[in-house]
């Protein structure tokens, strides 16, 4: 296969680690050689995390080098931005609705930059945007901790990993108690690629506000 880099960026307690983890098994178990390196920016304290995931028939090196990335994942908007620079000319970038503001701007440090500069930032690097809205999944199914599912399952539409291998890995990593409204969570995120049925590629984004 062609390889394929994902950069999957967030705040700490967002579960981005847990979701790259659950994407690298998957890939495994699917048969494709994967490497995954982590960076935890005083996570505990909603601090960035990044985490580069590379599939491909082989890998050399977990690092993605800036201007490589084909898919960014963004539990976050300001981190996609702020990492928008590593996406290669026309990558997707799948961008939850959120804004986390970092310490330095509850402090009055610095500005929370609004829809349209983080449009403008991202759309340097690619126009193929798609904001989706996971908050409002998290909140319909009655749990704030599944947002990671969700954006798994939305992503799981423009991977070569199988359907069945990442609700396989899901059922696995989670507990009992929770198992089920994570895989619902799952197959709710693949219901809201915009226009398309879950079994489909979509082809049009829905573009960032302000864009």
């Amino acid at each position: 296969m062609k390889k394929q880099d994902l950069l999957m960026v967030g705040v700490g307690g967002q579960g981005v680690v847990l979701a790259s983890n659950i994407l690298s098994e998957a890939a495994l178990a699917d048969g494709y050689d994967v490497k995954k390196t982590d960076t935890l920016g005083m996570a505990q304290r909603g601090g960035s995390v990044i985490s580069h995931v590379r599939l491909a028939d082989k890998v050399f090196s977990p690092l993605i080098k800036a201007g490589e990335v084909d898919i960014i994942v963004a539990f976050e908007k300001l981190e996609a931005a702020r990492w928008s620079h590593y996406l290669r000319p026309g990558a997707l970038a799948i961008i939850n609705n959120l804004s986390l503001p970092p310490l330095s701007v509850s402090q009055g440090f610095d500005k929370y930059p609004s829809d349209s500069e983080v449009a403008g930032i991202i759309k340097r690097r690619t126009d193929n945007i798609h904001l989706i809205d996971g908050s409002r999944c998290e909140a319909e199914l009655g749990s704030a901790r599944l947002l990671n599912s969700f954006m798994l399952g939305y992503i799981s539409l423009f991977l070569p990993i199988k359907v069945q291998t990442l609700r396989d890995i899901i059922s696995q990593r989670m507990p009992p108690r929770i198992r089920q409204i994570n895989l619902d969570a799952f197959d709710r995120g693949r219901k809201e690629v915009p226009g398309h049925a879950a079994d489909e590629l979509p082809g049009s984004p829905e573009q960032i506000p302000g864009s």
